[in-house]
């Protein structure tokens, strides 16, 4: 991967793939953010209901993990890249990170505050890239720390539900719930910092026409 702060954004389109093993399988990842969701908010204020559905919730959360990982490495197996991929992929992410924020805050597991400054994270660098691309710029390179991050955050969310629940499992699950939602927040907000360093060069250095092809292994390029 490319520098955390370098402004080789591509500017070439990827193979136009839409059958391909791996965005089927983001578009399973994608079917389960309102399933998650519903799973977080659809019993109430019944502890009991509760109770199963997070349960539920939690295994929706690790599919969505495991098919997250197993579409890249098939991706790259198969060389089945698409731009279709590299702008699904994230931004799956990306709404399962909102799904569980909004689901999480609803409940007064995670305080509002927190819900919104990650929220206006992605809403900023969201126009940032819709400039980009005005400029003819393509997606953000999405750097190892970034990738992190988001892991760190949807790594939480399944340890604070399960912290939610009675036994010894929950009160182990709830501190390391904690520890990686606060590292993961911190981390999200650093790299957002590094992606508005990424707008900023990349603003100063006017793409060349024609420029070379962006690297298969930049496939998961997209909102950061």
């Amino acid at each position: 991967m490319p520098s955390e702060t370098a402004p080789e954004l591509g500017t070439t389109a990827r193979p136009e793939r839409v059958l391909t093993i791996p965005n089927a399988l983001s578009v399973l990842r994608l079917a389960g953010v309102p399933l998650f969701l519903w799973l977080l908010l659809g019993p109430g204020q019944d502890p009991a209901a509760h109770a199963v559905t997070d349960v539920w919730a939690i295994v929706v959360l690790a599919v969505g993990g495991i098919t997250d990982w197993l579409d890249g490495k098939l991706a790259r197996l198969l060389g089945q890249f698409s731009r279709l991929g590299a702008l699904l992929d994230p931004a799956v992410d990306r709404l399962y990170i909102l799904a569980a924020l909004v689901g999480l805050g609803v409940r007064e597991v995670v305080p509002w505050w927190a819900v919104v400054v990650l929220v206006a994270r992605d809403l900023v660098l969201g126009v940032c890239l819709w400039v980009l691309r005005r400029r003819g710029y393509g997606p953000f390179v999405v750097t190892y720390l970034g990738k992190a991050a988001t892991f760190l955050l949807l790594y939480a969310f399944p340890l604070l539900l399960a912290g939610l629940q009675e036994g010894w499992f929950a009160d182990l699950a709830r501190p390391f719930g904690y520890a990686f939602a606060v590292w993961g927040t911190a981390f999200y907000l650093y790299t957002g910092v590094l992606y508005l360093v990424q707008f900023v060069l990349a603003l100063r250095h006017p793409v060349v026409p024609d420029g070379p092809a962006a690297p298969p292994e930049e496939a998961a390029a997209g909102t950061p």
